[in-house]
């Protein structure tokens, strides 16, 4: 009875994301998508106008607040007409993500095509003890979002594979993989190519309210740091506890053998491994002894090197991208992959040209923002809910949990966590600070919300990559199945993480090095 009644939860889930399948797909191509609601501003910006929409608050002008009113402008008019025309390129080139993924990508595409993140990867689950093959999985996959998309590809079989050889169910490393690769997307101990993207993003936003406000790329980072840990400990119970136990009772066994060269760490590549890791030791020691001294051009005029306007942070995305290209190099050297200068250049080629899709929505979305903030509508907004928020006086924890819940609604819709953050950061990150709250916690609250539905929602982007891989070792395996199976981790992670940020705002932690709650 019992297979039976799951058998019947399962067909459910798979009916009811069909359904979600089926709007999903009726969305256009996030490029379109941006292009129509660009159009839609220019459109929106002529009737505003025409009616004389405004709204009154505190803004930012020559470093204090004043009460401001601020009408609504046209792009339907022969000044809005021309800023459209003149300002298309500037808008695209000054598009603050574009520079600091590109920056990192470059570095990240060396040590991926060099093999180096494989090799580190088989290595480090390779000597694993069996106790505690759950926890490194689930931590790998975490960590795994450093190199952008490559935990999908590799971690999660691996995971699969890894748990296979130790006589468990080879769903359940899969399953574990991907909860840390997707649903830990946001938590990670370094700054990753995500960071970036979504800080040039809010500090976008930012400068609706406050053109001098400058969103640190770190402002994160203690939060996500323990998130990590957070999210380890989350998936290992609910691999341990409640999804391998679920999946013995359905008899999912081995129907497929695998090749052994994916698990196997050859001795060219454990040398390479040694190499790199020298490699990577000398750099980072070489950077701490840069940063020591009190006069060191890493700091600030204020000798600080983590506040603000610091060489260090503003450069942090050159050093991160420097500490994937040097040991990348390395280890290509040794295992063959670089032969030469040649092979390593042509290695950030092919970094750049798999960002080509990036590159047309960053087009498009540096359009949209940027009329938002021409046609002052965004402010409006921002001032309109910012004025409605504080009449209905929620305070700040009520707020934070709305916004969570409803950024993991939205994700069940578009997959693409900058695509989102496009979208309400321009709304949400200015009413945030006009609630006198900083950008970097309206963004925190944003992943938190993105990233605990990611491995429910058939709209992310390798949701269908999963499902293949799934077949392997079921070969009924589909949509239900996955949902099916992630749906605890996805209810667990948040609910508890975002208990626990509530949790750490009560405490009054700050959030990020350097950056609190409070504007």
């Amino acid at each position: 009875m019992s297979d039976k009644n799951s058998s019947n939860k399962i067909s459910l889930y798979n009916r009811w994301l069909n359904g979600i399948e089926a709007v999903g797909n009726k969305l256009p191509h996030p490029v379109a998508l941006f292009a129509m609601l660009a159009l839609l501003i220019i459109l929106i910006s002529a009737i505003c106008a025409a009616l004389g929409v405004s709204a009154t608050g505190e803004l930012v002008s020559d470093g204090e607040l004043k009460e401001t009113t601020v009408t609504a402008v046209s792009l339907l008019t022969k000044d809005g007409l021309a800023y459209i025309f003149s300002n298309a390129v500037s808008n695209f080139t000054s598009y603050a993500p574009l520079g600091m993924v590109l920056v990192a990508m470059l570095g990240v595409g060396v040590a991926e095509h060099s093999g180096l993140i494989n090799a580190l990867l088989k290595r480090t689950v390779q000597v694993t003890p069996k106790r505690l093959i759950t926890p490194v999985v689930v931590f790998l996959g975490v960590l795994s979002n450093v190199a952008s998309d490559a935990g999908y590809v590799i971690l999660i079989p691996l995971g699969a594979m890894v748990f296979r050889a130790y006589g468990r169910h080879p769903m359940a490393g899969l399953a574990a993989a991907f909860a840390g690769v997707s649903g830990g997307f946001s938590a990670n101990l370094l700054i990753g190519t995500l960071d970036p993207l979504l800080v040039g993003i809010s500090q976008t936003a930012a400068h609706l309210i406050d053109p001098t406000y400058h969103v640190n790329i770190m402002g994160n980072y203690y939060f996500l740091c323990f998130s990590t840990v957070l999210i380890t400990v989350l998936g290992t119970i609910v691999t341990d506890k409640i999804v391998e136990p679920r999946l013995a009772a359905f008899g999912g066994h081995v129907l497929s053998e695998e090749d052994d060269s994916l698990t196997t760490v050859t001795d060219l590549e454990k040398k390479g491994l040694r190499r790199a890791g020298i490699v990577m030791v000398v750099y980072l020691l070489l950077v701490v002894a840069l940063c020591l001294p009190s006069g060191s051009f890493f700091r600030n005029e204020a000798g600080e090197l983590l506040g603000k306007a610091s060489p260090f942070v503003d450069g942090i995305v050159v050093l991160i991208a420097l500490l994937f290209f040097l040991p990348g190099v390395a280890f290509g050297r040794i295992v063959g992959t670089f032969a030469n200068h040649h092979a390593v250049c042509n290695a950030m080629s092919k970094s750049m040209a798999s960002m080509g899709s990036f590159l047309a929505l960053a087009f498009v979305s540096a359009q949209f923002i940027n009329y938002f903030n021409y046609t002052k509508l965004g402010t409006i907004i921002a001032l309109s809910g910012a004025s409605f928020l504080q009449d209905a006086n929620i305070g700040l924890i009520p707020l934070i949990v709305v916004f969570i819940l409803f950024s993991a609604f939205m994700n069940l819709f578009m997959g693409s966590a900058s695509a989102k953050w496009n979208i309400l950061a321009p709304v949400f990150v200015p009413m945030f600070m006009l609630l006198g709250y900083r950008p970097e916690l309206c963004q925190l609250a944003y992943r938190i919300g993105d990233s605990s539905t990611n491995i429910i929602t058939p709209l992310m982007t390798y949701f269908a990559v999963i499902v293949t891989f799934a077949q392997r070792y079921d070969k009924k395996a589909g949509i239900g199945t996955i949902t099916a199976t992630m749906l605890p981790y996805s209810i667990c992670f948040l609910v508890f993480w975002t208990i626990t940020f509530v949790i750490w705002l009560a405490l009054g932690l700050p959030i990020g090095v350097g950056t609190g709650v409070h504007l």
